[in-house]
């Protein structure tokens, strides 16, 4: 069963959700260590944990078949996490999937897969899984749903090429995409970025946002 730790509001009086995707390597506890940096007292924080802390074992760029059974286990654990907070009175629309690394490209494969109405999609260094020339015929609309796709141009293991072909991809699934590439940066988060989701999250989180 997958571990998901939880911080910051309770569900029944949350404004709004956060499912936080950790990186390879990484866990859950990180993730809410960035849940502390953006500071949003009316969101309800979850983060579940990968088993071995890898949602699936190869790169994402790789053949998709190669990364099976466990991607498709993963995004299982997405819908399942959803299906909980709509049971819990917080409906997509106001749930936000937030990702960094490969937890990035789990939570945009999700929504790309998904298309409806989410509070926002929000990729740290990550893009559409898949090698290239992935078929990206995906079915429905995000509903203008707020994306934000944050990237160096340097970044060893997402190639830019990738992170703009994901803003053409979801901007036709109907995403509102802000996508900020960051010169030099490496593989990582900064402050720019902290900025701008604390800046999202306050929007989504506001009073008159409830749906």
């Amino acid at each position: 069963m997958t571990r998901v730790a939880e911080a910051g509001a309770p569900l029944n009086r949350a404004r709004a959700a956060v499912l936080m995707l950790h990186g390879r390597g990484g866990d859950a506890d990180g993730m809410l260590s960035l849940a502390e940096a953006l500071a949003q007292s009316d969101v309800a924080w979850l983060a579940p944990e990968a088993v071995g802390r890898s949602w699936y074992p190869y790169s994402f760029l790789a053949p998709l078949a190669d990364n099976e059974p466990h991607l498709s286990a993963a995004l299982g654990t997405l819908t399942s996490l959803l299906e909980r907070l709509a049971k819990e009175g917080v409906p997509p629309a106001r749930v936000a999937l937030l990702g960094f690394s490969q937890g990035a490209c789990l939570a945009l494969e999700y929504a790309a897969r998904h298309a409806q109405r989410y509070a926002a999609v929000i990729g740290l260094s990550g893009g559409l899984i898949g090698p290239e020339g992935t078929s990206r015929a995906y079915a429905g609309s995000l509903q203008d749903s707020p994306v934000f796709l944050g990237c160096s141009d340097i970044d060893a293991h997402i190639p830019l090429a990738r992170v703009r072909e994901t803003t053409r991809v979801l901007t036709a699934l109907g995403g509102a995409v802000e996508e900020r590439i960051y010169p030099g940066m490496g593989h990582g988060i900064n402050e720019d970025e902290v900025r701008q989701l604390r800046a999202l999250l306050s929007r989504i989180a506001a009073p008159e946002a409830r749906a």
